[in-house]
């Protein structure tokens, strides 16, 4: 891979008004990536990136994170087809998190259970709240069983 394409840190005016992209990794070197769908803004999955996977993200516009229970990289969709191909990265206000807005190949789900989305189920808030979840049924197919 090439030099690095970002920045080192600097005085928090640069990195929330300045144009240097230097994001912010964590204690254990990794910094929160949202994953959206390009067209529709569908909230697909959150993941964790460290240096390495957001380079290799940015050079090859497909999704790669880092796998903390693997303790591995990991190119999202390397087994199941669904590729995760990146049309817009952004960074918050303070550079601390990450948003891949992404166009998905294969059978178009985001999830390893098999559901568009990791987001499929609800909790119940205020008085209805009973420690139960629903399924969400726009997700289409319902998830993989273990």
């Amino acid at each position: 891979m090439s030099t690095r394409p970002f920045a080192e840190q600097g005085p928090d005016i640069d990195i929330e008004k300045g144009t240097a992209f230097a994001p912010r990794f964590d204690r254990d070197g990794l910094i929160g990536a949202i994953v959206t769908d390009a067209r529709s803004g569908e909230v697909l999955m959150f993941a964790y990136m460290n240096q390495d996977a957001l380079q290799a993200t940015m050079e090859s516009r497909i999704a790669h994170f880092w796998s903390r229970s693997r303790g591995k990289l990991w190119r999202k969709g390397e087994e199941s087809g669904n590729l995760l191909n990146v049309e817009e990265l952004r960074v918050d206000c303070d550079q601390d998190v990450l948003w891949l807005k992404v166009l998905v190949s294969g059978a178009g789900v985001a999830c390893h259970t098999g559901a568009r989305s990791c987001f499929y189920r609800s909790a119940a808030l205020g008085e209805a709240a009973d420690g139960r979840l629903t399924m969400d049924a726009k997700q289409g197919k319902q998830p993989k069983t273990p």
